[in-house]
């Protein structure tokens, strides 16, 4: 299962040249994360409140091509990795109407507890999210 999400570059995520700051590609890659679980039917806010975080404990971008104030971006979100206690995003951006990359990425998240405990996914979760990754395949 993969998900795109769209959204404006804004003017607060440019250098003084119009270029988008590398460091506004995190927050993008997050909203990528949380819609492509929407659309499995998975609340992020929900599983918070259930006692369930995937915090980032690894993070790898990759910058292909510049993006600037007024683009329109596209983020490619899909679960290229997935164990009990392990998920990996992969990411793809593009400026929306075009096939060339301007990023690649992955995240990698460690299930925790509220207490910052690691944890297995609940099983219920772990079985949505494995049948999302199969289609991948």
């Amino acid at each position: 299962m993969r998900s795109t999400s769209r959204f404006p570059v804004r003017y607060a995520e440019t250098d003084q040249m119009g270029v988008v700051h590398h460091a506004a590609y995190v927050p993008w890659l997050e909203q990528g994360r949380v819609d492509w679980l929407a659309g499995l039917g998975v609340s992020y806010a929900e599983l918070e409140r259930s006692g369930v975080f995937f915090p980032v404990v690894g993070l790898e971008l990759a910058y292909r091509r510049a993006l600037r104030f007024g683009d329109e971006v596209a983020v490619e979100t899909r679960l290229a990795e997935l164990a009990s206690r392990r998920l990996v995003f992969a990411y793809r951006v593009f400026r929306e109407g075009d096939a060339k990359l301007a990023a690649t990425g992955r995240s990698l998240h460690v299930p925790q507890d509220a207490a910052g405990r690691i944890r297995r996914l609940p099983e219920v979760i772990f079985e949505r999210l494995q049948v999302a990754a199969e289609t991948e395949t």
